[in-house]
C-alpha cells in the first residue's frame, strides 16, 4: 500500500492555509514531493549502514535493520542481463512508468552461481595467478557506468541480476471544472508516493519545510526543521 499523494497534498494545504500562510500550487507540490521522496529514499542506505554497526534487538516490529530492509524491499527487482559488445547491461522492462536502476545488487550466472564483484584494479593481480584466475565455476565481474563486465570473457549469456530501482515520482494530477475553475483531483492520471506507508508523516513534514521556503514563511521552516531534527536524532539513537 502506497502513501496517497492526494492525502499528503490536502494535508499540506490544510496546514498552510489554517492561518492563511500561503498556497502551494500542484506544480510546486509535485516538484517538492519528488525531491522529498528521493531524499528519504537515499537516506535508507546510509541509515542501514549505521544500524548494522550497532546491536539489534529481537523485537518483531521494532528491529530497525529489519524495518529499513522492509522499506528498501519495495524497490528491489530482478532482471536478465543482455550482452552488448564486451559487457552486460541490465535488461530493464519497458513498462509505464519504467524502472530506473539505482543500485546493482547480486549478479548471477546460470541462475544458481553468484558472480563475485572485484575492483577493476584487482583484475591484473587476479589473472596472474592460476589459483585466482576466474573460471565458469568461479566467475567475477567489474561494474562501472552501468556496464557489467564478466570474466572469463567467454561468458556471453545466462547472466541475470538483482537491483534496486529509483522510486517513481509522485504526481498530483487534476482537472479544472467550472464555474469556479477549481482543481479537482484526477486519481487516474496521478501517481502515489512510492515509499512505505509508515513514511507519510515524514513526507508531510519535509514538504512543509520546502513549502515554508516557497511561501517565505520562517515559522513553517523553523517548525518543520525542528521536527525533522528530532526524528533524525530519535532514529539514530
Amino acid at each position: 500500500m502506497a502513501v496517497s499523494v492526494d492525502t499528503v497534498y490536502k494535508t499540506v494545504l490544510l496546514i498552510l492555509n489554517k492561518e492563511q500562510r500561503g498556497y502551494l500550487t500542484p506544480d510546486e507540490f509535485n516538484k517538492t514531493a519528488a525531491q522529498v521522496q528521493l531524499e528519504i529514499f537515499n537516506e535508507y542506505f546510509e541509515d542501514l549502514n549505521q544500524q548494522i554497526r550497532v546491536p539489534g534487538n529481537d523485537s518483531e516490529y521494532s528491529d530497525r535493520i529489519k524495518n529499513l530492509e522492509e522499506k528498501i524491499a519495495i524497490f528491489q527487482e530482478e532482471a536478465d542481463c543482455i550482452y552488448v559488445t564486451d559487457h552486460f547491461e541490465v535488461d530493464i522492462p519497458f513498462t509505464t512508468p519504467r524502472p530506473e536502476l539505482y543500485k546493482l545488487g547480486t549478479v548471477i550466472y546460470d541462475t544458481v552461481k553468484e558472480v563475485q564483484y572485484v575492483q577493476p584494479n584487482e583484475l591484473l593481480e587476479i589473472n596472474l595467478s592460476p589459483l585466482t584466475k576466474p573460471t565458469v565455476y568461479w566467475p567475477i565481474y567489474t561494474y562501472k557506468n552501468f556496464k557489467i563486465k564478466v570474466y572469463p570473457t567467454d561468458i556471453t549469456d545466462r547472466i541475470s541480476c538483482t537491483y534496486v530501482r529509483k522510486p517513481y515520482n509522485p504526481i498530483w494530477n487534476f482537472t479544472v471544472t467550472p464555474p469556479n475553475f477549481q482543481y479537482v483531483f484526477d486519481s487516474f492520471n496521478s501517481v502515489n508516493f512510492d515509499l512505505h506507508p509508515t513514511e507519510q508523516t515524514n513526507i508531510i513534514i519535509r514538504i512543509l519545510l520546502y513549502s515554508g521556503v516557497i511561501i517565505k514563511d520562517p515559522q513553517i521552516i523553523q517548525a518543520a526543521s525542528q521536527q525533522i531534527q528530532a526524528e533524525n536524532i530519535n532514529s539514530k539513537s
